[in-house]
């Protein structure tokens, strides 16, 4: 590893702007961003999203951290801008988020675990209100909290299904009043969202000021600001907000910064880094979480809408093992050569390739992380699929071979950057909140109709009558299918979509529909990946992938 006050040099941040975190890690003051890159150019904006995850594992980060790389062989000023991983995941079943192979983000154990302390400012932030809130009650209540309708949630960074419902206060009158209440995990939080999409610290301590935490016995919102607890959240937050900058395996700059999940939140790192890390560079590659039913969707309705940031081409990771097994094929079976299986998965590939140059109108380029077990037979039928769409396959095999194995990749990615390129977004924000979520799911999933639950019903009618009918929609939904049941693989047809509920994260500026059965804090498998980490006599940590 390079010290990092190399990595900032390299990326051309004056060392006045540089707080360092030991050798390998450092902040960068995002006053740089407002008292010296106002004026600069923005560089090409790369968005990298995916199928949807399998098992078999797609490498969505590992080709973003690649294909930066091999811009940068290629003399590209390039950087990459990614989420921080959680540690609930990173304990439980999915890992890190470092990459692998030759194309990794590093110090990878430090990423991977407390890093900066970012998580725990924003947890202890989301606590604070929390706790603020119940001392208001305990203290007399003088804003006639309706202690049935208390919103806000307390969090933990860790997968911790013992926490989602709880009762707290028992004991004596000194000890609080007595309700139901529960945790989500930090990355759910709406100061993660907040946080990821506040541009400096006034406009962070605005939207901290608008979250309802809850309601009156008359009906009415109340907000973090009627509570006084903005300015104090902001005093945790000050530092956090703050892009963190590492490095790749081959000294590209790396901005880590922010960490929402996309199957719950919106799955982007922060407006902040994106925004620095596109006045210094020509190139920046981002990513989004999930597949482009999810993340990506996200990425431009939420994000792009908020902030005009607009990608110049998108990248749609898959695998030739990912679509056999969305066709079907088990796990075990999946090294074996099967065309008929792979025929029955592309359709997944193609939905999500759709909605990047259908729905979106974005250039898009399919990136195949290939496998050694890959034939040419298979990789022959994608290229060929992909083409009658319109859409350019390209190889990448940056886990084995570094920035080397990115070269096709990054090629057609400066390519399709020179591009017009015409966003569109997938629906108009002035539409009824029931036409909003009803454009998601038949345009991006490929749903035949919406229906909601009644107590759906209710809070749109609730919200409509608060006037945050206007709001963007942040789609809850299981990751793993393009429907609302995750077992649903390949492109399914002839289904529906159910809102059981919907939320609203007025200071992060979004309406949450929750559909199937996902939640705000998962739980961890029956053998957690906790169980094979360690630490040896020299603090060498082993296990975490």
């Amino acid at each position: 590893m390079q010290v990092i006050n190399s990595i900032a040099e390299k990326a051309g941040i004056p060392d006045q702007y540089v707080e360092n975190y030991g050798k390998y890690k450092a902040k960068i003051d995002y006053r740089y961003l407002q008292n010296e890159l106002k004026t600069s150019e923005e560089a090409k904006l790369i968005l990298v999203t995916a199928i949807n995850p399998t098992p078999a594992g797609e490498g969505k980060t590992t080709t973003t951290i690649g294909l930066g790389d091999a811009l940068t062989s290629m003399g590209k000023k390039t950087i990459i801008a990614l989420r921080e991983p959680s540690l609930g995941p990173v304990f439980g079943v999915k890992g890190g988020a470092a990459g692998g192979g030759y194309a990794q983000v590093i110090p990878m154990e430090d990423i991977n675990l407390h890093f900066t302390g970012d998580f725990h400012a924003i947890g202890a932030a989301n606590n604070l209100l929390a706790a603020m809130i119940d001392n208001h009650i305990h203290q007399g209540n003088e804003l006639n909290i309706d202690t049935r309708r208390v919103v806000w949630r307390r969090a933990v960074d860790m997968n911790d299904r013992q926490l989602r419902h709880i009762v707290d206060g028992m004991g004596g009158k000194a000890d609080g009043v007595v309700r139901e209440d529960g945790f989500d995990i930090t990355v759910a939080s709406e100061v993660m969202a907040i946080f990821c999409l506040s541009n400096d610290i006034t406009e962070l301590k605005e939207n901290l000021s608008k979250i309802i935490v809850a309601y009156t016995r008359n009906g009415e919102p109340v907000t973090a600001g009627q509570l006084k607890a903005q300015g104090a959240m902001a005093a945790l937050l000050k530092d956090a907000l703050k892009p963190n900058l590492v490095q790749t395996l081959e000294g590209t700059p790396a901005f880590i910064h922010g960490g929402p999940f996309a199957n719950i939140a919106h799955g982007c790192n922060s407006v902040i880094a994106t925004r620095m890390a596109s006045k210094i560079a020509d190139y920046v590659i981002t990513e989004a979480g999930f597949g482009a039913d999810l993340g990506a969707e996200k990425f431009i309705d939420i994000k792009c809408r908020k902030t005009g940031l607009k990608p110049s081409a998108v990248v749609i990771v898959a695998t030739v093992k990912a679509l056999k097994y969305n066709g079907g094929v088990a796990k075990a079976d999946l090294a074996a050569e099967n065309l008929e299986a792979l025929k029955k998965g592309i359709p997944n590939l193609l939905k999500h390739a759709e909605n990047i140059t259908d729905v979106f109108k974005l250039p898009a380029v399919v990136a195949i992380n290939r496998f050694p077990t890959d034939t040419e037979a298979e990789l022959e039928l994608v290229r060929e699929k992909c083409m009658e769409l319109g859409v350019n396959v390209a190889l990448s095999e940056v886990w084995g071979k570094g920035s080397q194995g990115g070269t096709e990749l990054a090629e057609e990615v400066i390519r399709l950057a020179e591009k017009e390129s015409n966003l569109e977004f997938a629906y108009d924000l002035e539409k009824p909140i029931k036409e909003k979520i009803k454009a998601i799911a038949t345009k991006l999933y490929g749903a035949d109709d919406v229906e909601f639950s009644s107590k759906a019903n209710k809070e749109i009618a609730n919200f409509e009558k608060l006037e945050f009918g206007d709001l963007p929609i942040c789609m809850a939904k299981n990751q793993y299918s393009l429907t609302d049941d995750p077992k649903m693989l390949g492109r399914p047809t002839g289904f529906k979509i159910t809102i059981r509920d919907i939320t609203i994260s007025a200071g992060a500026g979004f309406l949450v529909a929750l559909t199937g059965d996902i939640m705000k804090m998962p739980g961890l498998p029956k053998v957690p990946a906790a169980e094979n980490i360690d630490v040896d006599v020299d603090g060498k940590i082993k296990g975490l992938f």
